[in-house]
């Protein structure tokens, strides 16, 4: 049996985090046992579909490199094939027609809710067999009276369902749209679906789906419900714990190996084991060590997480990346010091890739942006003194390099009688705008001679 995963969003909104685990988990299931994954867009929801958040979802897919075998398919290129579905089950009278109206139907509920009972459709068509006429109708599934369903989760164990629980579930709407449930147990039936890997919200739709994939005749795929993703609060996670839009952990300069990485840890664990290359990602995944409870998304790992792969993403890669982000801010890196150069020196003490750029913007830019408590405490005239004696001394450098350039700082400090700090820190807010950077000879050298004493003139004369 080759394995078949799929992961089946709905264009909606935003791709959120939550469902980029359940994707990861389902591409790592299918990369493990060397099956196949596939994209699926669920697009039946005409009302809050929207071209912009398929674009979302492929983005996202593509950045965080979550390839797939087969896809994107789309729901709504499927429209025949559910009719014809549909028209099977009426004539083995295992669907029905049901005329009962939006009144009938909330008055029917209200009364169960008032009687403490399950609301539940309570079968006043299922007997009528009912022809397709003038009047609205919806298709219901028969559901066995009858019986338990009984399935085993590959995260949560055995679970059973008594059929009396159950509802005669809509298949095609009033509208000839399919519903959920219906669309997606021929979806999976369709693709040879082996195993349905998603959240545990819908281990209440599972049942149901059991019961129609049996009316079809249907192979019925194994299933895997994965706990939620909550805030640290214990809440669902939202915007309000931070962001939870895939493309907003881009903006923000995670990267995308720190973000997967990050998330195969986020409900499921190796051993103490923290970080994970793709190759032992794909290798140790099983469901055996999918825990049951909820799991709460700490930002702080993720950063910590994100700064190990600031360290160790070679840097060729680091570049392509960087240029990316600089070229969004229109930053010019080619004004400025090669970034193979840059990178070793702040990879260790930025947690993004946004920090990075923001950090190193003063070295591809001609005007830089002075922090005004850190001119008021450091840009002193006693200081700017200071920085035109030393303006001197470095303009008669021969070699424009880190130990030329330390020499010549400690030449002046001890001509003087006073410590580094004494210099540096002046130094420093004049040639970067604050009093935040690498040690001062290396930001010097990083700099360049030029650029580094035409900004001293213009501190002094300012």
């Amino acid at each position: 049996m080759v394995v078949r995963t799929r992961f089946a969003p709905s264009p909606t909104g935003v791709l959120h985090v939550g469902s980029v685990r359940t994707a990861l988990f389902s591409w790592l299931y299918a990369k493990h046992h060397k099956g196949q994954f596939i994209l699926r867009i669920e697009d039946t929801d005409q009302m809050r579909s929207t071209p912009e958040s398929v674009q979302a979802i492929l983005d996202g897919m593509a950045w965080l490199g979550l390839d797939y075998e087969e896809g994107p398919i789309y729901q709504t290129d499927r429209y025949e094939r559910y009719q014809t579905v549909v028209e099977s089950l009426l004539t083995q009278k295992k669907a029905y027609r049901c005329v009962c109206t939006k009144e009938r139907l909330e008055a029917m509920r209200e009364q169960q809710i008032q009687d403490k009972q399950k609301p539940r459709y309570d079968g006043h068509c299922r007997q009528l067999d009912l022809p397709a006429g003038d009047q609205p109708f919806v298709i219901r599934f028969k559901n066995p009276e009858e019986g338990i369903v009984a399935f085993q989760d590959q995260v949560y164990g055995e679970i059973l369902i008594d059929n009396r629980e159950l509802d005669d579930l809509v298949l095609m709407r009033s509208d000839g749209h399919p519903t959920y449930n219906f669309a997606v147990v021929v979806d999976d039936w369709d693709m040879r679906i082996t195993h349905v890997i998603r959240g545990d919200d819908h281990i209440n739709n599972t049942p149901k789906q059991i019961n129609l994939f049996q009316a079809l005749e249907a192979p019925i795929p194994q299933f895997a419900h994965l706990p939620m993703i909550l805030g640290k609060d214990g809440k669902k996670l939202s915007k309000r714990h931070g962001a939870v839009n895939v493309m907003e952990f881009k903006s923000e300069g995670y990267l995308p190996q720190a973000l997967l990485n990050y998330l195969v840890r986020l409900g499921w664990s190796a051993g103490d084991q923290e970080i994970f290359t793709h190759d032992e990602m794909i290798s140790k995944f099983d469901f055996r060590h999918v825990h049951r409870g909820a799991a709460a998304f700490d930002y702080d790992k993720l950063v910590w997480i994100n700064q190990h792969y600031m360290r160790h993403t070679p840097i060729e890669q680091m570049e392509k990346i960087l240029v990316q982000q600089y070229a969004l801010d229109g930053v010019d890196v080619k004004n400025g010091p090669d970034l193979s150069d840059v990178i070793p020196v702040f990879a260790e003490r930025c947690k993004t890739i946004a920090e990075f750029c923001d950090s190193t913007r003063y070295f591809y830019q001609e005007l830089i942006t002075y922090d005004a408590a850190a001119v008021s405490k450091h840009l002193h005239p006693e200081a700017l003194q200071l920085l035109d004696a030393f303006c001197q001394e470095l303009s008669s450098l021969v070699d424009w390099d880190k130990a030329s350039i330390h020499a010549c700082i400690e030449t002046f400090c001890a001509a003087r009688n006073m410590n580094m700090g004494k210099i540096a820190q002046p130094l420093r807010v004049a040639v970067t705008g604050s009093t935040s950077s690498p040690s001062i000879d290396i930001t010097l050298v990083l700099l360049g001679r030029d650029r580094t004493l035409a900004r001293l003139q213009t501190a002094i004369k300012k």
